[in-house]
């Protein structure tokens, strides 16, 4: 008898493997691709809240009534989007957003209050980019975080 010759191919447990490690790559980079915008808005809150704390701890530090704003439109000549009022020049903090689409909502207040008094009231501000929106909060102890929106 001749010998049996080898079958070429692939066998149904190679093809599988191969398919499967396809659906854990496809699975990670859909996973790892985010939206530019959310992540654009997360970078700009994160920003901020340490701009705050870094406010709010050389108000306290130098006995200083500190507060943050938006810029109005007809105040705007200096090119600012929000503002720290109360501290010298000296200790001057950034005053634009990285994005110029930013823009923000002080809620249930004109500004917030960052000092001199260790222990402030418990605040919040809203920033939107488009249609994203992303809260942070303090209950006056702790510093500015963010906070998870409820889902509408």
């Amino acid at each position: 008898m001749a010998p049996r010759e080898r079958a070429r191919g692939f066998t149904l447990l190679e093809l599988l493997v191969v398919l499967a490690l396809f659906a854990m790559v496809v699975s990670t980079v859909s996973l790892a691709i985010r939206d530019p915008s959310a992540t654009q808005l997360e970078r700009e809150a994160e920003r901020l809240s340490a701009l705050l704390e870094s406010a709010r701890a050389q108000a306290r530090a130098q006995g200083l009534a500190v507060r943050w704003q938006t810029a109005k439109i007809q105040d705007n000549s200096a090119g600012q989007d929000f503002q720290f009022v109360g501290l010298p020049d000296a200790e001057a903090l950034p005053t634009r957003w990285l994005n110029p689409e930013v823009r923000a909502e002080v809620i249930g207040a004109p500004f917030l209050q960052l000092g001199p008094d260790p222990i402030i009231g418990a605040q919040r501000l809203t920033l939107l980019l488009g249609d994203r929106r992303v809260t942070l909060a303090t209950d006056g102890l702790q510093p500015f975080t963010i906070v998870a929106e409820p889902v509408q």
